[in-house]
């Protein structure tokens, strides 16, 4: 029987912190969870054609700050702030808060764990070859300076009628070795014809000893 732990949330406190702070009675918390996961939802289907790599959640007692890191800023603020500005309204009204919503730019988006998967998770929606999606990705986090990449793509792969795993893998990725900075990340890919297939993807980007650490 297999034993998987998430390579993010075996390492936190050590080189990975949450992607929300805030502090709250425990009777309050399964509504403000709720929130967090609804505020995800609705960015990511704003700003899917930016490449989302990571959202922040950080709240006060009067405000929501949002941080959204992107491979595309210019596509996430729109021509002339028009995109953020619009999303901040609707969050505003939906959860009856000031909501700021700030963009930041991803230093390498070619070795982000989340956008590497939503990349090849889109790809396999155009009906772009598998394979080919994991080795042009795997060769890009690679030459952007990623000491270990690993992809595995489940499902009815060329509209096969059984499901199996297909894997591509350079370098090494370690892990079980905590201090190792892992970036993993799983979308899903949904197919017309072969219904919905699994992406997964580690970046093995080096060693990382504490949470304020440069990457």
């Amino acid at each position: 029987m297999g034993r998987k732990v998430n390579p993010k949330a075996i390492r936190m406190g050590v080189n990975k912190t949450w992607n929300s702070t805030w502090y709250i009675d425990k009777s309050q918390y399964p509504e403000l969870l709720s929130q967090d996961l609804k505020i995800r939802k609705i960015v990511i289907k704003s700003l899917h054609d930016a490449g989302i790599d990571d959202i922040k959640v950080y709240r006060t007692v009067k405000k929501i700050d949002i941080e959204v890191y992107v491979a595309r800023p210019g596509v996430a603020i729109g021509r002339g702030g028009e995109g953020i500005d619009k999303l901040q309204k609707k969050l505003s009204r939906m959860f009856q808060q000031d909501v700021e919503v700030k963009i930041k730019e991803v230093a390498k988006a070619d070795i982000s764990a989340r956008i590497i998967a939503r990349g090849i998770a889109d790809g396999i929606e155009r009906r772009v070859p598998s394979k080919l999606l994991m080795i042009s990705a795997k060769e890009k986090a690679i030459m952007s300076g990623a000491k270990g990449v690993k992809i595995w793509i489940s499902g009815r792969i060329n509209n096969a009628s059984q499901a199996r795993t297909i894997k591509a893998s350079e370098g090494s990725v370690p892990a079980q070795t905590l201090k190792a900075d892992i970036d993993y990340a799983e979308e899903t890919a949904k197919t017309i014809d072969a219904g919905l297939m699994g992406v997964k993807v580690w970046v093995y980007k080096g060693d990382k000893v504490n949470i304020d650490q440069e990457e």
